[in-house]
């Protein structure tokens, strides 16, 4: 993962540069995909995550020429960039530090991100996988729901409850600041 501020006034070059990144890096062997976490808003940190199936298929793609070379192009689009290196379900919750907050903390993040999406699925597709018998049913769902979750809701659950994850804020303060957040 790595967090990267754009540079004023270079958001849509900067978003141009992202793409082309990610599309170098779908040639790469053991690629498994990639996602970008916009920023809330009035903040510029974006959060790219880039998972390759082991560390050998992640160390190709960064010492690559092509890698270098989009990198160079990217110059001025963006402040120092911060590293984070993570593998397997810990990695999402772990800090630079390499602290991690209590797993009943971590549990609940995903609690949080796994219900409302698991709601969803099942009020769409449901009623249409419920004449199946129960493990072709749960096969569809996993397969469906665990990328739409590593990719897209559990970055986001980690995004947005970061401050209380790391002992920052309460719940209820949390809440009151993302309140706040969304009015202004």
């Amino acid at each position: 993962m790595v967090a990267r501020r754009v540079a004023r006034g270079r958001y849509q070059d900067f978003s141009a540069w992202l793409e082309e990144g990610r599309e170098l890096a779908c040639d790469f062997a053991g690629y498994l995909g990639s996602g970008v976490l916009a920023p809330p808003p009035g903040e510029d940190e974006y959060q790219i995550i880039f998972r390759f199936r082991d560390a050998a298929t992640l160390a190709a793609w960064e010492h690559s020429a092509s890698r270098r070379a989009w990198l160079a192009r990217g110059e001025g689009l963006f402040e120092a960039p911060h590293e984070h290196r993570a593998s397997g379900l810990e990695g999402w919750f772990q800090e630079a530090t390499g602290q991690a907050p209590p797993r009943w903390k971590q549990a609940i993040a995903i609690w949080l991100a796994f219900f409302p999406v698991s709601l969803v699925f099942q009020a769409l597709f449901g009623e249409g996988l419920a004449p199946l018998p129960l493990l072709p049913r749960v096969l569809i769902g996993t397969l469906m729901l665990t990328p739409v979750m590593v990719f897209v809701f559990i970055p986001l659950s980690m995004r947005l409850l970061g401050p209380w994850l790391r002992g920052e804020l309460t719940p209820l303060a949390l809440f009151r600041r993302r309140l706040h957040q969304r009015r202004a």
